[in-house]
C-alpha cells in the first residue's frame, strides 16, 4: 500500500502549481482591467483628450498604486477560495428545502461574509479611483458652522452607497455561486490551448459580469430604498457624523433617479465581477489542462504515479478525472502508449496494465447501472410499488459472487446500491453510503408527501441486481429473469421465490408494537397529513424530477471517458493486440455495456428525463452537468457501434446470454 503522502502527490506537485499559475495570470491582467475601468468611469464625450490625460495621471498616482495592491490581495484571496471550494461534479439540490439548507450552511455563511468584505475593499478602490463626490466618507456640511464655530462634518451618502453596493454584490455573488454551481469545474470535449480557450471565453465573461451587475444593482436599489436608513444611522452614530439636510437623501425615489449614480454603481459592480470571474475562468482553464500519466514505470517509487494505479485511487477526485481523460485520449491518439497497455509483465507474462484499467472502467459502468436500476425501482413505477425481497431472501455480495463464479478476473465486483452520483469516488472517503452526499435523488421518506408504498419500496436493499450474473461471468448460460420484470413471482435479486419449507414460521414473526409505539406512530402520521395540506410546506419539500435525473448523472463524465477508453482500446486491439489480452475480456465488456444501455434507455422513458434543459448564458456557472445524461447515452451507443463495426460477425463467437445476443444483433444490423 502507498502512504497518504504518496496518494496526494498530484495535489502538491500539480494542482497547487496550476492554481498558483492561474492566480499569477489574474494578477497580471489586473492593471489593464483597472485601466479600462478608470477610462469608463471618467469618460466624457465633451472633453475626450482631457479625460485621457486625467486617466493617465490617475493611474500613476500613489492612491491608485495602493488601490492596485489591495486589488491584487483580493484576487489572490479569490483564487485561494476557488482552490478550496472547487469540485468536479456539482451538488444538485432536488428540493427547495435542500437548496435552502445549502445556502444556510455555516461554511456557506462564512464564505458569504468573506465575499462581502472583499466587495467592500474593491468598492473602496473604485470610489478612490472615481473621485469627485464619491471620494471620502465624510465632508463639510453646506449648512452653518457648529456652536463652537468649528465646521460640522456630514456623511457623504454617495461614498457609503458605493461601499454597501460592493458588500451587497459580494453577498449576491456568493449566493449565485451556490445556486448555479460556480465551483463546478467541467472538462472540455474539444481540447484547446489555454490562450485560445481564454480568448474565446473572455467575451462571455464580460457579458455575464455586466448582466449580473445589472441585476445586482437593481436588487440593491430596492433593498437600499427600504433599509438604507439603518446603515446611515449606524455610521453616523459610530463616527459622530451628521446628515446633510440640504442634499436629497439617496434612500428616496428622487435620490435614486440620479443617472450618474446608477452608472457608477453599475460600472463599479461590473469591474468587481470581471476581476473575480477572470480569476475563476483562469483557474478552470489551468486545473482542467490535460495531464499525461505514464502507463508503466521501471522504478518502484514512481509506481503510484502510473495510470493503472491512479485510476484505482478515490481521492482526490480531480486526479481520477484527469486519469480517465488521459486514458480516453491515449486509447484514441497514442499507438505507442496503447502498446504499453497491451503489453505483458516480465517475468510472468500477465497483462497487469490492461487488467487494472479495464477492471476500473467496468466497475464504474456497473456502479452506474446499479444506481439507474435503484432509481427506477424507487420513483418510476407509475404508482405501483415493486415488491422487494425479505431479509431472509437477501444475499450478501460475497455469496452472490461465489454463486456467479470467481474465475472471471475481469468482471467488476458488485457493490452496494448507492444513492448518490458521488458514490463512485466518495465511498472510500466518506465511509460508505451514509455520507452526507447520499441525498441528491433519495426520496425523503419523512416528508409529508411520501406515500406508504414508497416507504415500503425504499427499504434497505443489499442484494445484487438480477442481471449482474451476465456482467460477472458471461460464460454462465443459466436463464435469468429479464432486467425490468415486475412480476410478483420473482424476487428483486433474480432468484425464484423460496419454497414453502423455507418460509418463516409464525413463531418467528416479530411481535406487535406496543400501545405507546402505536400512539406515537399515529400522532406522527397526523402531523404529516396536517403539513401535507399546507402549500408552502409542499413547495419546499416536493422533489424536482428534473433535478433528480441531473443528480443521478452528475458524475457521468467519468463514465463517458470509461466508455470511450474501453471502446477505442478494444477497437485498436483488433490489429495491435499481439497477445490477445483484450479479447479474453470482450464478453464482460459487451455484457456490461449492453446492460448499461438497457438501463439508460429505460431511464429516458421516465417523465422529465428526456427534456433537455436550456443552458443559461447570464451566469458564470457551468451548466454542462444538466446535459450529461444525453452525452452519456450518445457515447454509450457510439462505443457499442465502434466495437461491433470493428469485429463484425466475429462477435457471434462471443459467449453471452440470449437476451444480450439479441440486443447485440440489433447493433450489428445497425437497427439501434
Amino acid at each position: 500500500m502507498f502512504s497518504a503522502e504518496q496518494s496526494c502527490w498530484f495535489v502538491r506537485k500539480v494542482i497547487s502549481w496550476r492554481a498558483v499559475a492561474s492566480i499569477a495570470w489574474a494578477v497580471l491582467l489586473l492593471p489593464p482591467i483597472t485601466a479600462v475601468f478608470v477610462f469608463l468611469s471618467r469618460f466624457s464625450l465633451i472633453h475626450p483628450i482631457q479625460t485621457i490625460s486625467e486617466c493617465l495621471s490617475l493611474l500613476t498616482s500613489a492612491s491608485s498604486i495602493f488601490s492596485l495592491i489591495l486589488l491584487c490581495g483580493v484576487v489572490i484571496l479569490v483564487g485561494f477560495l476557488n482552490l478550496e471550494n472547487y469540485t468536479v461534479f456539482p451538488t444538485i439540490a432536488c428540493s427547495k428545502i435542500a437548496l435552502l439548507g445549502q445556502l444556510l450552511h455555516p461554511r456557506q455563511l462564512l464564505n458569504s461574509l468573506v465575499y462581502c468584505i472583499m466587495g467592500v475593499i474593491v468598492a473602496w478602490c473604485c470610489v478612490v479611483t472615481i473621485g469627485g463626490r464619491y471620494e471620502t466618507l465624510g465632508g463639510p456640511c453646506a449648512q452653518s458652522d457648529g456652536a463652537d464655530g468649528s465646521p460640522q462634518t456630514c456623511l457623504n451618502e454617495y461614498h457609503l452607497m458605493l461601499l454597501l453596493a460592493g458588500a451587497f454584490c459580494g453577498f449576491y455573488h456568493s449566493l449565485l455561486g451556490v445556486i448555479h454551481n460556480m465551483n463546478y469545474v467541467s472538462f472540455q470535449t474539444v481540447q484547446q490551448y489555454k490562450y485560445l480557450r481564454f480568448k474565446g471565453s473572455l467575451p462571455l465573461v464580460v457579458k455575464c459580469s455586466a448582466t449580473q451587475a445589472l441585476y445586482s444593482v437593481r436588487n440593491y436599489i430596492v433593498v437600499y430604498f427600504f433599509l438604507g436608513y439603518i446603515p446611515k444611522a449606524w455610521i453616523c452614530n459610530t463616527l459622530n457624523l451628521d446628515l446633510n439636510g440640504s442634499v436629497q437623501p439617496l434612500d428616496s425615489i428622487a435620490g435614486l433617479l440620479d443617472l450618474s449614480l446608477l452608472y457608477h454603481l453599475w460600472i463599479s459592480t461590473s469591474f468587481l465581477l470581471v476581476t473575480w470571474h477572470v480569476t475563476l475562468l483562469l483557474f478552470r482553464i489551468f486545473v482542467t489542462e490535460v495531464f499525461s500519466f505514464p502507463v508503466q514505470s521501471s522504478f518502484t517509487e514512481e509506481a503510484h504515479q502510473c495510470l493503472p494505479k491512479v485510476l484505482s485511487d478515490k481521492q482526490p477526485m480531480i486526479l481520477k478525472f484527469l486519469a480517465l481523460q488521459d486514458m480516453a485520449l491515449l486509447s484514441q491518439h497514442s499507438p505507442s502508449r496503447r502498446a504499453e497497455v497491451f503489453s505483458l509483465s516480465q517475468p510472468g507474462g500477465h497483462p497487469h496494465n490492461w487488467n487494472a484499467i479495464s477492471k476500473e472502467c467496468l466497475s464504474l459502468l456497473a456502479d452506474l447501472t446499479q444506481r439507474l436500476v435503484a432509481y427506477h425501482d424507487t420513483v418510476a413505477t407509475n404508482g405501483r410499488a415493486k415488491p422487494l425481497s425479505t431479509g431472509s431472501e437477501r444475499k450478501t455480495s460475497s455469496e452472490t459472487s461465489m454463486t456467479l463464479g470467481s474465475d472471471d478476473l475481469m468482471s467488476p465486483r458488485p457493490t452496494l446500491l448507492m444513492k448518490t452520483p458521488a458514490s463512485v469516488f466518495a465511498r472510500s472517503i466518506a465511509g460508505g453510503p451514509h455520507s452526507p452526499l447520499t441525498a441528491p435523488f433519495t426520496p425523503d421518506l419523512d416528508s409529508p408527501f411520501s406515500s406508504p408504498a414508497l416507504r415500503r419500496l425504499t427499504a434497505p436493499v443489499e442484494q445484487c441486481s438480477p442481471w449482474f450474473g451476465t456482467v460477472q461471468s458471461p460464460h454462465i448460460m443459466r436463464r435469468v429473469p429479464k432486467l425490468w420484470s415486475t412480476s410478483t413471482d420473482t424476487q428483486a435479486n433474480g432468484s425464484p421465490q423460496p419454497s414453502p419449507t423455507s418460509l418463516p414460521s409464525p413463531k418467528q414473526e416479530s411481535s406487535k408494537p406496543s400501545l405507546l409505539a402505536q400512539f406515537l406512530q399515529n400522532r406522527k402520521e397526523q402531523v404529516k397529513h396536517f403539513l401535507a395540506k399546507r402549500v408552502l410546506i409542499m413547495y419546499l419539500f416536493n422533489k424536482v424530477p428534473e433535478a433528480s435525473s441531473q443528480a443521478l448523472f452528475a458524475d457521468s463524465q467519468a463514465h463517458i471517458w470509461a466508455l470511450e477508453g474501453l471502446s477505442y482500446l478494444v477497437q485498436a486491439s483488433f490489429s495491435e493486440d499481439q497477445f490477445g489480452v483484450v479479447q479474453t475480456a470482450l464478453p464482460s465488456i459487451l455484457s456490461c455495456m449492453l446492460v448499461l444501455q438497457e438501463a439508460v434507455d429505460r431511464h429516458f422513458k421516465l417523465p422529465h428525463a428526456s427534456s433537455k434543459p436550456v443552458r443559461s448564458t447570464s451566469s458564470m456557472g457551468d451548466s454542462a452537468y444538466k446535459t450529461l445524461r444525453f452525452s452519456l447515452r450518445a457515447s454509450l451507443k457510439t462505443a457499442i457501434y465502434r466495437i461491433t463495426t470493428t469485429f463484425g460477425d466475429h462477435l457471434n463467437a462471443v459467449q453471452m446470454s440470449a437476451e444480450h445476443r439479441k440486443r447485440l444483433q440489433q447493433f450489428l444490423e445497425h437497427k439501434e
